[in-house]
């Protein structure tokens, strides 16, 4: 059986699938710190999602208080 895999040059994590012939990055650990960073930036803007919805909640209610008086 040939090896399917083939280094890409100058490249140490970069293979070449020679069926396909797409390139894979087999670097594990920069995938993980990829996905990680992913996930931060989502919870990120989850909190800023929630921040701006309170913030107009507040001001609806300060329009609906000066209205209110008038």
């Amino acid at each position: 059986m040939e090896n399917r895999y083939f280094k890409v040059e100058g490249h140490s994590f970069l293979v070449r699938d020679s069926q396909t012939n797409a390139i894979v990055n087999r670097d594990k650990r920069g995938y993980d710190s990829y996905k990680n960073l992913r996930k931060a930036k989502g919870r990120e803007k989850e909190r800023l999602d929630r921040l701006e919805n309170d913030v107009n909640e507040i001001k609806d209610l300060l329009i609906q208080l000066i209205n209110k008086d008038k």
